[in-house]
């Protein structure tokens, strides 16, 4: 099963129990922190290893 590389709001939505527009504003804070570090951002995505690193502490290595 492949995971898609970004998470939208009703992923991050579904893995914390908050509603989409909560999901939104938390989307937002980690683009933001992003952006200042540098990246490109996609409004309203997140790219999922950065969410797992920032949440969990780790990043998953995707093998093909």
């Amino acid at each position: 099963m492949k995971t898609n590389y970004l998470m939208s709001a009703e992923d991050v939505a579904n893995e914390l129990g908050v509603s989409k527009g909560h999901a939104y504003k938390v989307i937002r804070q980690l683009n933001d922190e992003l952006e200042k570090s540098g990246f490109i951002v996609v409004t309203g995505k997140i790219p999922r290893a950065f969410w797992e690193k920032k949440f969990y502490g780790y990043q998953t290595v995707q093998t093909a």
